[in-house]
């Protein structure tokens, strides 16, 4: 755990690391409640609560977010080696080993995918036997993270995989852990028929740093039509974060909630 955390200095630190890394040109990195909670979900990745991490924050590229871990390692927050994986313009934050642990049990068939393409006039569920072609890309991704060759001299290695036709909106809710990932045929443009369908969303958090917000693990939704059929498959997701969170003890009061919504438009 890094050495007195919960001290000023130790959260100035944090932030500068952020800070002084994460800038675009003249402009500052991320406010401090970002940085910190940037902080807090890097750490996340390292305890293997989540899979990766879609840094979304501002423009920063893969080479910024090389020397923001480097930082952190070199503050002792950090004490394993993370990757940074770039598909198509976005960054990911993963842990080789755990991301490829996680994507090998998707293939055993621990996730549901509901397919949202517009020319449905409701959602539907599949398995990923039903999703050959998104199978082959798992595979891909797993072959690629296995074959990296760690070089000792650097603290965070980096790679980039060619994405080009893939359905990157189905992708990442896969390598975020999410447990029912969206999916649609691109072919039918960005459009889905969740419009002004009733969703259950799902947030899980947990306390990390004292007096600080929650740091966000997971937010995902299920269209509430189909939440009886998913119920197993979420149940497992729950049981297994669960289980993961009492292996280590950076943090505290892991919280899962939903909420049900319903929205004239829904962005993927």
């Amino acid at each position: 755990m890094f050495p007195d955390i919960m001290s000023t200095p130790s959260l100035q630190l944090l932030v500068a690391a952020a800070q002084q890394t994460l800038g675009m040109g003249k402009r500052r990195g991320p406010p401090r409640a970002v940085c910190l909670h940037l902080a807090g979900e890097v750490l996340a990745v390292a305890r293997g609560l989540k899979p990766a991490l879609l840094y979304d924050y501002n423009c920063a590229g893969a080479s910024e977010l090389q020397n923001y871990l480097e930082e952190l390692q070199g503050l002792g927050f950090l004490t394993q080696g993370l990757h940074i994986l770039e598909l198509g313009e976005n960054s990911l934050i993963v842990s080789p080993e755990r991301v490829c642990e996680h994507l090998e049990q998707v293939l055993l068939g621990t996730v549901a995918f509901v397919d949202v393409s517009s020319s449905q006039p409701h959602p539907s569920v599949h398995s990923l036997d039903q999703l050959q072609d998104l199978k082959c890309l798992i595979d891909e991704i797993i072959t690629h993270l296995q074959g990296l060759e760690r070089d000792p001299s650097l603290a965070v290695s980096c790679s980039r995989l060619c994405s080009s036709g893939w359905n990157l909106c189905t992708v990442f809710g896969i390598l975020l852990g999410y447990p029912v990932p969206y999916t649609f045929h691109l072919n039918q443009g960005d459009d889905n028929c969740l419009a002004l369908t009733p969703l259950r969303v799902f947030t899980a958090q947990t306390s990390w740093l004292l007096g600080q917000p929650s740091v966000l693990l997971y937010s995902f939704s299920v269209p509430e039509s189909l939440f009886p059929a998913l119920r197993d498959v979420l149940d497992t997701w729950e049981e297994n974060l669960r289980n993961r969170y009492r292996t280590q003890n950076d943090f505290n009061d892991l919280t899962i909630s939903s909420e049900i919504v319903t929205l004239p438009a829904v962005a993927l």
